[in-house]
């Protein structure tokens, strides 16, 4: 059982290695991971961003007015999703290293 969580711990704190045309990326998956669910809201949060300049700019049809709302939804999702995601992880990660 032991040997397990040691490869578990191993697991966690794995460097992750990033290509050599990307941005520096260092640290583990976790950070990674965390990194990963940012971009995602960035992108989400310039959709909305878009979305609000037109109607603000005089496009205020009907369509475009539910598209910002389901845009607004989706990110209220995926904001809700990456804290679930990083705080369960998190949580196991932390109880793995009390184990230990």
């Amino acid at each position: 059982m032991s040997q397990s969580i040691n490869s578990l711990s191993t697991l966690a704190a794995t460097p992750t290695a990033g290509k050599a045309g990307d941005k520096a990326k260092s640290g583990n998956w976790f950070e990674a991971m965390a990194e990963a669910w940012g971009e995602v809201l960035d992108q989400q949060a310039g959709k909305i961003e878009n979305l609000a300049g037109q109607i603000s700019g005089g496009d205020d049809q009907p369509a475009t007015v539910t598209q910002l709302t389901a845009e607004s939804l989706k990110m209220g999702f995926l904001s809700n999703s990456s804290h679930t995601a990083l705080s369960s992880v998190g949580s196991s990660l932390e109880t793995m290293a009390r184990k230990q």
